[in-house]
């Protein structure tokens, strides 16, 4: 994955947090983000079973910048929701699947493979899978953020 792209994500956050002061120094190696905890959903997560978030960097719940990580299972599908705030991301591992509208239509969605950069503007609608292979995605926000399914009895 290109370092660059992370670099982007990251700034993106945390140029907002310049504003109230200068954001706290953090330098994590892949090895660094997998070794920290984990759980199977958080604020501004899809909550489906299986996936796995980590936070990096600040806090989804509140106000201010965030970076989360989810690790998505093989075979996994989420489905349309939205945020309240305006959200980038980077996919570091494997190739995810993703799409914009108000309802989960694979001929919607683009593969984005390692590397690949998207966003997820407040209000708007999207979607996401995944297919043979796991994805690990990271995510950066200005909180607090959530998740706001279209379909409530269908969201996982």
């Amino acid at each position: 994955m290109s370092n660059r792209a992370v670099a982007l994500v990251l700034l993106v956050g945390v140029s907002t947090a310049y504003s109230i002061g200068p954001p706290p120094e953090i330098r994590l190696t892949p090895a660094d983000a997998a070794a920290l905890p984990s759980h199977e959903a958080g604020s501004g997560t899809s909550g489906v079973t299986g996936i796995r978030t980590t936070v990096l960097a600040g806090d989804a719940t509140a106000t201010g910048p965030y970076t989360i990580r989810l690790v998505v299972p093989a075979n996994t599908r989420i489905q349309a929701h939205t945020h309240r705030d305006d959200r980038h991301a980077v996919v570091v591992a494997g190739t995810w699947y993703f799409g914009y509208g108000s309802a989960a239509d694979s001929s919607l969605e683009k593969a984005l493979p390692p590397g690949s950069f998207y966003n997820e503007p407040a209000g708007v609608a999207h979607f996401a899978e995944t297919r043979s292979e796991p994805v690990t995605v990271y995510i950066t926000g200005y909180g607090p953020t959530d998740t706001k399914y279209l379909n409530p009895p269908n969201s996982h």
